[in-house]
C-alpha cells in the first residue's frame, strides 16, 4: 500500500511494516529538521543583543504554552478524520476537515485578539520584575507573533488532515520550507534591514502565513485521497463535539505539562550556576535523543485511528507493537551514538570542567531512559487517542506529572539534596510511572474498546 489511504480489500492489512516506516520516516525527518533549523534560527536571533534576546525568549515561553494548547484541536481533528477514512466515510471526513480548519482558525484567532489587546498586561503579570528594555522588546515581539496565531492554527489543522490520510511527506516538505524561509527572512530583516526584534517577529509571521497558504492549496488537490475544495463559516455541532471531546482534554493536559515544566525550572534555578548551565546544555541535546520516537508517536495516531475506524482492533494492536519495536530499535542505535560522542557534544558548549562533567552524566541518564521507559510513556497514550481512549490516560498523565515530576523534583532535588541529578531522576520517574500504567492498559486491551466516531 502507498503512503495514503486506498480502497483495500477486507482481507488485506491496512498497514505493513514497509508502509509504517514510510509513514513514520518523514515525521522523524520533520522533527530533526525542526530542531536543527531552529538552532540556526536561535543563533541568528542571539546577535540582536542581550535585552532583545531576553524579550524574545520570555515571549516564546508564552507562545509555546498557547500553541501547545491550540494544537490539540488539530490532534482532535486528526483522530476523527483518521477513523472516518478508516471506515471509508469520505463525505463525513471531508466535512470534518472543513470543521477542524474553521474551529482551529476561530479559536486561535480569539486567542490572538486577547494577546494583542492585553499584550502589556499579560507580560506584566507573568514577568513583573524584568528590565524596562527587555519588556519593550517583549511587547513588540508579542504583538507581531500573536498575529500569526490564526494562520498557525489553520496550518496545524491542515497538517493534521494530511497526517490522518497517511501522507506525512507533505507536512515534512512544508515544515522544512517554512523553517528555511524563516531563517532567510531573519537574515534579511535582522542583518540586512537592521529591524531587530520587529524583524524576528515579522520573519515568523510571514513564514507561518506562507506555510499555511501552501498547505491549504495542497489540500485542494484532487489527487489527494481526501480533497477539501470548499470552505464553510458555519460550525456544525456534531463535528465540533467530536473534535472537542479529544481536543479539550489534550489541551488541558498540554497546559498541565507546561506548568509542570515551569515549576521544575524554578527548582533548577535554586541550584548552583554550574548545575544550571549543565541542565541547559543537557536539555538542548535531550530532544535529539528521542527524535525517532517523537515522529513515531505522531504516526501512531494515524495508524490506530484508521484501524479502529475500519473496525480492525487486532490490527491496531499489531501495528502499535510494530511501531513500539521501531522506536526501541531506533532509540537504542541513536543513543549509543550519543553516549559515545557525549564528550564531544558537550565540548561544543562553553562550559567549565564541573558543568561539562554534570552535563555528560545527565545525557547518560536520559539515554538510558530514552531506550527503556520513554517509548511507552509517550507513544502509547498518543496512540490511545486514535482509539478515542482519552479519560484514563489523561488521569494517569496528570497524576504522574504532579506526583512524580513536580513533587519528586522538590523532594529529590532540594529536600534530599541530590540537586540536578535528583530533578532529572524525578522526570525519569514520571516516565516510568506512566510507562507502567500505559503498558498495563495496552496489554489488557481496554484502550481499544471505546466508541468509534459519529456514534458507530
Amino acid at each position: 500500500m502507498s503512503n495514503t489511504v486506498t480502497q483495500t480489500e477486507p482481507s488485506r492489512s491496512l498497514f505493513t511494516t514497509k508502509t509504517l516506516i514510510s509513514l513514520a520516516l518523514p515525521l522523524i525527518v520533520e522533527q530533526l529538521l525542526s530542531i536543527t533549523v531552529g538552532m540556526f534560527d536561535t543563533m541568528m536571533v542571539s546577535n540582536i543583543g542581550q535585552t532583545a534576546v531576553s524579550g524574545i525568549s520570555l515571549v516564546d515561553s508564552v507562545n509555546v504554552l498557547l500553541n501547545n494548547i491550540l494544537n490539540a484541536l488539530g490532534i482532535g481533528g486528526s483522530v476523527i478524520i483518521a477513523q472516518l477514512l478508516g471506515r471509508k466515510d469520505m463525505d463525513n471526513a471531508e466535512e470534518a476537515s472543513r470543521q477542524v480548519m474553521l474551529l482551529a482558525g476561530l479559536a486561535s484567532g480569539a486567542v490572538a485578539v486577547i494577546a494583542i489587546l492585553l499584550n502589556r498586561q499579560i507580560l506584566g503579570l507573568l514577568y513583573p520584575k524584568i528590565e524596562a528594555e527587555v519588556m519593550r522588546n517583549g511587547i513588540t515581539y508579542f504583538y507581531v507573533t500573536a498575529l500569526s496565531y490564526p494562520v498557525w492554527g489553520v496550518y496545524n489543522a491542515c497538517a493534521g488532515v494530511f497526517r490522518a490520510m497517511g501522507n506525512t511527506k507533505v507536512s515534512m516538505t512544508v515544515s522544512f520550507g517554512m523553517n528555511i524561509l524563516n531563517v532567510a527572512l531573519n537574515a534579511l530583516f535582522i542583518y540586512g534591514l537592521h529591524m531587530g526584534v520587529l524583524g524576528a517577529g515579522l520573519a515568523t509571521l510571514i513564514a507561518r502565513t506562507a506555510a499555511s497558504v501552501w498547505l491549504v492549496i495542497r489540500l485542494r488537490s484532487p489527487q489527494n485521497p481526501l480533497s477539501v475544495r470548499s470552505y464553510t463559516l458555519r460550525l456544525q455541532g456534531k463535528y465540533v463535539k467530536e473534535i472537542l471531546s479529544i481536543g479539550l482534554p489534550t489541551s488541558f493536559e498540554n497546559l498541565i505539562f507546561q506548568l509542570g515544566k515551569i515549576m521544575i525550572a524554578t527548582q533548577v534555578a535554586l541550584l548552583a550556576t554550574s548545575a544550571i548551565a549543565a541542565n541547559a546544555v543537557a536539555n538542548s541535546v535531550s530532544g535529539i535523543q528521542t527524535i525517532p520516537g517523537a515522529g513515531i508517536r505522531i504516526a501512531s495516531l494515524t495508524v490506530v485511528g484508521q484501524c479502529i475506524g475500519a473496525s480492525r482492533k487486532d490490527e491496531a494492536e499489531l501495528n502499535l507493537r510494530r511501531l513500539m519495536r521501531m522506536a526501541y530499535v531506533s532509540h537504542l542505535i541513536l543513543n549509543i551514538g550519543v553516549v559515545l560522542a557525549s564528550g564531544l557534544i558537550v565540548s561544543w558548549y562553553s562550559l567549565g570542567e564541573e558543568a561539562a562533567a554534570v552535563a555528560r552524566r545527565l545525557l547518560l541518564m536520559n539515554a538510558a531512559a530514552a531506550c527503556t521507559v520513554w517509548p511507552p510513556s509517550f507513544i502509547l497514550p498518543h496512540a490511545f487517542r486514535g482509539a478515542r481512549d482519552i479519560k484514563v490516560p489523561f488521569i494517569i498523565s496528570v497524576v504522574s506529572m504532579w506526583l512524580c515530576r513536580v513533587f519528586g523534583s522538590i523532594l529529590l532535588g532540594n529536600i534530599l539534596g541530590f540537586g540536578i541529578y535528583g530533578i532529572w531522576a524525578a522526570v525519569i520517574l514520571d516516565w516510568l510511572f506512566r510507562a507502567v500504567f500505559y503498558t498495563v492498559r495496552f496489554l489488557r486491551g481496554t484502550w481499544a474498546k471505546q466508541q468509534a466516531v459519529m456514534g458507530k
